[in-house]
């Protein structure tokens, strides 16, 4: 039976800050000497998509345990990555559960005065879409029919084994498929409303927790750009 659990305590990683290096900055050297390698990237990219263990990280990027290892101990040095938690392997051997250190990491090059204010962009927009996604749920959950509607549950079971019997043949079927059946007549296509109307009905067709979310996303994306530029 494994001793490893279901899921590590990753609570830490979550709540990570943004984290603004600059190129000429103390920091960047070893940052971006940690990064230089693709085996560093693939399993910084890891960590950011679920934390894990070596083991386990080494066999996401098809790497030997070793070479995993030596990458994520350089990352830690250099600040990109962290241990969160402690978990244990089949054979009860105890191991180190890695996370990202920062949420986002950004290297940017700039002056020191600019590293604060995209820290505080960034800060302010990840905070802003977090309260968004919330909302749209709401939204969702109130006028949409439920969040299971975006996944496309249906709660009519009994209508899905009846749609899937085969009816029987009848004579009146048979008759039917002997009559012959007249030429469709050619429809007149309706006139184009055009580019607008297609993205309206393109638009009425989305869940009311999706158009939520992407009408809000668009104005904190450009109330995110104003700011910013007038900085």
């Amino acid at each position: 039976m494994s001793l490893l659990p279901s899921k590590p305590d990753t609570a830490a990683a979550d709540e990570a800050e943004p984290r603004v290096v600059g190129v000429e900055s103390d920091d960047a050297d070893e940052l971006l000497s940690a990064l230089s390698s693709a085996t560093a990237r693939r399993l910084l990219g890891e960590l950011h998509e679920e934390p894990a263990p070596p083991a386990e990280l080494s066999e996401r990027v098809d790497t030997s345990l070793q070479n995993a290892q030596y990458h994520l101990e350089k990352l830690e040095g250099a600040g990109a990555v962290t241990v969160v938690d402690t978990a244990y392997s089949e054979k009860g051997r105890e191991m180190d559960v890695y996370a990202p250190a920062d949420q986002p990491l950004v290297i940017f090059a700039g002056n020191d005065d600019d590293t604060t204010s995209i820290r505080t962009a960034l800060t302010r927009l990840l905070g802003g879409l977090g309260v968004l996604a919330v909302a749209s749920a709401l939204v969702q959950q109130v006028f949409g029919g439920g969040l299971g509607a975006l996944f496309g549950t249906s709660s009519d079971g009994a209508g899905g084994g009846a749609a899937g019997a085969t009816p029987t043949p009848t004579v009146a079927d048979a008759a039917a498929a002997r009559t012959p059946t007249p030429a469709a007549e050619t429809a007149t296509p309706a006139p184009s409303g055009g580019a607008g109307q297609m993205a309206t009905d393109a638009a009425a067709g989305l869940p009311p927790g999706v158009v939520f979310f992407i009408g809000g996303a668009t104005v904190l994306l450009v109330g995110f750009a104003a700011w910013y530029l007038s900085q």
